[in-house]
């Protein structure tokens, strides 16, 4: 998990989190990029920041799913099934691994 993100949620209590409390965000952008940002919301009726928290919700979505979702059609998804079934012997990391005392128990 990325260290600024968890930063940032832990730094807002879990109530805040569930309940849609707002916060602000503060940007430093150049002039030609505000303006443009300023055109594309006037275009679609939304103020600069609907604009930007729009786009950057999508933006964020997409990370998100992009790292936990994915779709397989036909031949890739049965190789990705027969690979699930047919997972690697474990390896010489993994006993170790397993053979040593969990630090809560220790």
């Amino acid at each position: 998990m990325n260290p600024r993100r968890t930063a940032a949620r832990r730094n807002l209590a879990p109530a805040d989190r569930a309940s849609g409390a707002k916060g602000s965000i503060n940007l430093r952008i150049d002039a030609g990029a505000r303006c443009l940002i300023d055109d594309a919301a006037a275009a679609l009726g939304k103020t600069r920041t609907e604009f930007m928290v729009d786009a950057a919700r999508q933006a964020a979505t997409d990370v998100v799913l992009d790292q936990r979702l994915f779709a397989l059609e036909g031949a890739g998804y049965d190789a990705f099934v027969k690979a699930l079934d047919r997972p690697p012997a474990p390896g010489a990391k993994l006993k170790n691994l397993l053979r040593r005392k969990p630090a809560w128990k220790k």
